[in-house]
């Protein structure tokens, strides 16, 4: 009985199933697969690219740098994907002025034409708080238009030549509930992040999609008391720490973990072991770690 492999570079191979479980290289590219299993039960899913396949992965945020940039190792200590945030902070910057040069502008039009009405008029106040409304709009439509998307994007090492997986943020402004999108290097979709912000100020939750647009999975703090501490008391010096567990919706069994570890240095640990059949693709567990720390600002 053989057992057919398909690489990332697309090359196709054949092997006899006692390879089955085992990395081989790809006799096209040389990269490393992982050999479908044949045996009984239910089979564990094979990642698309060796560095996701993995139960345990260390992440490393890298300290004093405008953008966040992020060192992912394997259980050896050995880095394996470099992760990057850009801050587009002179963007970000231009844009923050302009609105607010805007809003001054418009503020200031509707003060002069105000200052033509007889004084204590309805029509000056009127004008003086149509003004106010809309230089505030004009805030944030002009600072929201100008600004850039924070996008995500996996690399297999700090050249940056060889992207893996990309997190998109789908828009700009989402008052209430922020999506992000995560494709592979090809751009096919692999699924969609969701949190809603107001739901976050009790205890942070993300729903991870499908590409079908199904619930899969969702991450949420790993207490309702640490939660609420949190929220009352902080990080305590991290003692408060926050720290997420990864569930499928219809289950409170724990799949996964994203931990931070009590360090001087940002320290993550994302541990999937409790999904031994790897029902959850590993370029998504990792893509969802990331965004627990970056998107939450921890």
């Amino acid at each position: 009985m053989s057992v057919r492999v398909t690489c990332q570079c697309g090359t196709s191979f054949e092997l006899k199933d006692e390879f089955a479980g085992k990395l081989v290289k790809c006799p096209q590219c040389g990269r490393e697969n992982r050999v479908p299993g044949t045996g009984g039960g239910v089979p564990m899913q094979v990642q698309a690219d060796p560095v996701f396949d993995r139960d345990l992965f260390l992440l490393r945020q890298q300290l004093l740098k405008i953008s966040e940039k992020y060192d992912v190792a394997d259980e050896q200590g050995k880095n394996i994907i470099y992760i990057e945030r850009p801050a587009h902070l002179l963007q970000n910057l231009g844009a923050v002025l302009a609105a607010f040069a805007a809003a001054i502008l418009l503020f200031v039009a509707f003060v002069s034409i105000a200052e033509q009405t007889p004084v204590g008029s309805a029509a000056r106040t009127i004008l003086i708080i149509l003004g106010t409304v809309l230089a505030f709009a004009a805030l944030i439509a002009v600072g929201v238009t100008l600004s850039a998307k924070r996008h995500v994007t996996f690399y297999r090492d700090g050249s940056k030549r060889d992207r893996l997986i990309e997190v998109l943020q789908d828009k700009k402004w989402q008052p209430i509930t922020m999506t992000y999108t995560v494709r592979d290097f090809r751009g096919k979709q692999l699924a969609q992040f969701a949190k809603n912000i107001v739901y976050n100020l009790i205890r942070k939750r993300w729903y991870v999609y499908g590409p079908d647009g199904r619930l899969q999975f969702i991450a949420k703090e790993d207490s309702v008391i640490l939660s609420l501490l949190r929220r009352l008391l902080g990080p305590m010096f991290g003692l408060l720490r926050t720290n997420f567990i990864i569930i499928k919706p219809d289950s409170e069994d724990v799949i996964g973990e994203f931990k931070r570890k009590f360090t001087i240095l940002d320290r993550y640990v994302l541990d999937m072991s409790g999904d031994p059949q790897r029902l959850m693709d590993r370029r998504v567990a990792l893509a969802l770690g990331v965004m627990l720390d970056t998107g939450e600002r921890r």
